[in-house]
């Protein structure tokens, strides 16, 4: 392997790679080779380019903490997160789609029984959230577990609450034997991305917004069926068009109804204005083994 050129480099690279013993391994690697290659080709990269695409990787990397993932949110930002999410989750229309985790899921929340306020006390409109899991021939799905967990009305997550200690806005709950599961919270609120990284320099460099629309997030897990992970976003979110992490599917836009204190469904729960959302999850069974 001597006197490489931009012609023989592609195929010498990929030849020490030929005792890999992992097939699928192997596949990936000649692969990402391939195109690596062809994109530093087909750009024609400059020394001095190939040195600021490695320091930005650099200091994306450098900014990585247990509470911050700066790589997977350039992976959500140029919409590898999603391509991935949309190869591995192919599921007929008419079930629930899938949609990007985040980086705000946690283990640690507390299960609560059907119809808890789970708001931890945060001020904002009141949400009534009323939610029903069923099979694709419309029969509920009885004991699925259904994580809950969204933004408080400026956008923060209980985790980025200045005091918040306990869990807010975030719970587990179980269907019961009609599919159903409730909770009252507050409405969620719309927010920027974190942009004080190398990830929002390159939204700065682009053009591109920060801000995520509005949503409640929600992971669906029962026996026998598919795990869901989504979210529902208000139809009247100025976002939607814009995410950048291009989470948004238009089957799971929704109505975010609001209602005066003494009126909808609701009234005599509240005294003050509110919003109601309701959704039917609709879960596709798991492939047999």
């Amino acid at each position: 392997m001597r006197d490489l050129t931009s012609d023989t480099i592609t195929e010498a690279v990929i030849s020490t790679m030929r005792d890999t013993k992992d097939s699928r391994l192997a596949e990936i690697l000649e692969s990402l080779v391939r195109h690596l290659h062809s994109f530093v080709s087909d750009v024609a990269l400059t020394e001095e380019e190939w040195a600021q695409g490695v320091d930005f990787l650099t200091r994306t990397g450098q900014l990585c903490t247990p509470t911050r993932q700066e790589f997977i949110l350039l992976s959500d930002v140029l919409g590898v997160t999603m391509l991935v999410d949309a190869l591995s989750n192919r599921r007929p229309a008419e079930t629930t789609q899938n949609s990007v985790l985040g980086p705000y899921f946690r283990e640690d929340r507390p299960q609560h029984d059907d119809a808890a306020d789970i708001s931890g006390g945060l001020p904002g409109t009141p949400l009534f959230f009323e939610g029903r899991v069923v099979n694709r021939a419309g029969a509920p799905v009885a004991d699925a577990a259904v994580d809950v967990w969204h933004s408080d009305a400026d956008g923060h997550y209980d985790m980025e609450v200045p005091g918040q200690v306990d869990p807010a806005m975030r719970a587990l709950f179980r269907t019961d034997e009609t599919g159903h599961f409730s909770f009252r919270s507050i409405r969620p609120s719309s927010y920027p991305i974190p942009g004080d990284g190398p990830v929002g320099e390159f939204m700065s460099a682009t053009g591109r917004s920060l801000m995520r629309p509005a949503h409640v997030h929600l992971l669906i897990e029962a026996p026998g069926f598919q795990r869901v992970t989504t979210m529902l976003f208000p139809s009247d979110d100025q976002y939607l068009d814009t995410d950048p992490v291009f989470g948004v599917k238009e089957s799971l836009v929704e109505s975010y109804d609001t209602y005066a204190a003494d009126a909808g469904p609701c009234r005599g729960l509240t005294d003050v204005p509110y919003t109601l959302l309701r959704h039917t999850f609709i879960l596709e069974p798991r492939p047999a083994d």
